[in-house]
């Protein structure tokens, strides 16, 4: 389905931003749904009253940016979802923390507010469905055959898992981010101990925050996240 939206001609000084704005005011109302396909340029240029070079140009600055994906090579831009968008801020959060060179205490903090405020809401009425996901990803960290790589995603899956389950969609995807951040010093974390020796007191550990949330103890809920991450990254 081609879109009908109808876009205005737009000033000659920075053409291509003036129609990229239009374009993400477009996506970003949602005049233009998730999926839903751009006209071809040759259409767009005749739209905004500009070349199809500069329409070009407007639609690669908006997929650097996550909001429009290629359909082929020759079919026009889309929409992109919001989960890809949610991944380009991912990315470019942790380049910043790169660039920054944002310390690993100064992330565990900002985790344990985010996932502290969570728990806060998930320990007074859960969605169950994000407590079933967490439940899961504890069986599959309980499992004798998992791998060392396959236990830490299950442990990130896990936490995620209880802070969707506060119900609040930006504590959700803040942690998202900042986990991903804080992955970049997994290694350095992990380097100096057996995964023999963190894989049991990391379950238990993990037991031990569920059973506070399902008990409605955020409290508790809070303390044992404090020390669980403090101790997992010697913080």
């Amino acid at each position: 389905m081609t879109s009908l939206v109808h876009f205005r001609t737009v000033p000659r000084s920075a053409i291509y931003v003036h129609v990229a704005d239009q374009i993400r005011d477009a996506i970003l109302d949602r005049s233009l749904s998730s999926g839903e396909r751009l006209p071809p340029e040759r259409e767009l240029a005749q739209q905004f009253g500009v070349s199809r070079a500069t329409v070009r140009e407007a639609l690669r600055h908006l997929q650097a940016q996550g909001l429009l994906a290629p359909r082929g090579r020759t079919s026009p831009m889309q929409a992109a979802s919001p989960d890809a968008a949610v991944d380009r801020f991912r990315e470019a959060l942790t380049h910043v923390v790169q660039l920054r060179n944002v310390s690993l205490p100064d992330l565990i903090e900002v985790r344990v507010a985010i996932e502290t405020a969570a728990m806060n809401r998930a320990a007074a009425a859960p969605l169950m469905a994000h407590l079933d996901e967490a439940r899961a990803a504890m069986a599959e960290m309980e499992s004798p055959q998992i791998s060392q790589a396959e236990f830490h995603r299950a442990d990130v899956a896990f936490h995620v898992a209880l802070v969707a389950a506060s119900g609040n969609q930006a504590l959700a995807l803040v942690m998202l981010a900042v986990k991903d951040s804080i992955g970049l010093h997994l290694d350095e974390a992990l380097r100096e101990r057996s995964f023999e020796t963190i894989q049991p007191r990391v379950i238990e550990e993990h037991r031990a925050l569920l059973r506070a949330i399902e008990s409605g103890n955020a409290r508790l809920a809070a303390g044992l996240l404090r020390a669980h991450l403090s101790e997992f990254y010697g913080t």
